[in-house]
């Protein structure tokens, strides 16, 4: 399984501890592969992403902030996004989207 990761809206504290915890839980649980999109759902519309892996997530916990940037958009971009989540999906290969703020 392939699953994209995001963190959206204002930055606050824990954003880089779900980030670990979600890449962990995939990775060392299931095997399953994770990609982080950049400042958001900015980086789900732009197609920029990385991947995350154990190395990626290591030390992250005492890092304020997230890994990944976060951005806010204006309400059309936020529905384009919305309204396009499932092209978008199969597009970068994602089974899964978390979206995290």
């Amino acid at each position: 399984m392939r699953i994209g990761i995001l963190t959206a809206g204002g930055d606050c504290p824990g954003l880089n501890a779900v980030i670990r915890s979600v890449v962990h839980r995939a990775v060392v649980g299931h095997g399953d592969e994770v990609i982080g999109f950049e400042d958001g759902f900015k980086g789900l519309l732009d197609g920029h992403f990385r991947p995350l892996d154990l190395n990626a997530v290591s030390g992250i916990l005492a890092r304020g902030g997230t890994i990944l940037g976060s951005a806010r958009l204006e309400r059309d971009r936020l529905r384009e996004a919305a309204e396009n989540c499932e092209e978008l999906s199969r597009r970068y290969g994602i089974d899964a989207l978390i979206p995290i703020g």
